[in-house]
């Protein structure tokens, strides 16, 4: 259960009920919770099914972690490909 604070403030400034503000946080948490190889993978599948190949794949997925609220390492391709395909 998230801080009934951040509960309130989410609820106050939103316009959602508490329960509701409750369930957005526990998502959004949920999502950034996710470690960075269940990132990278995730990441690498949504991209190939796009039709992206590798290369740009593991440029953009890199760029991507940068961007993470939990700061993820500087991975290089091969580190990527490494979690990818291990």
């Amino acid at each position: 259960m998230p801080d009934p604070e951040l509960i309130a403030r989410i609820a106050a400034t939103t316009g959602l009920a508490s329960a509701e503000a409750g369930r957005v946080i526990d998502d959004v948490l949920a999502y950034y919770a996710e470690s960075v190889d269940a990132f990278v993978r995730r990441r690498h599948s949504e991209l190939q099914l796009a039709g992206i190949r590798n290369a740009q794949a593991f440029a953009q997925i890199a760029g991507e972690l940068k961007t993470r609220v939990v700061g993820a390492p500087n991975l290089s391709e091969r580190q990527l490909r490494r979690i990818v395909y291990s």
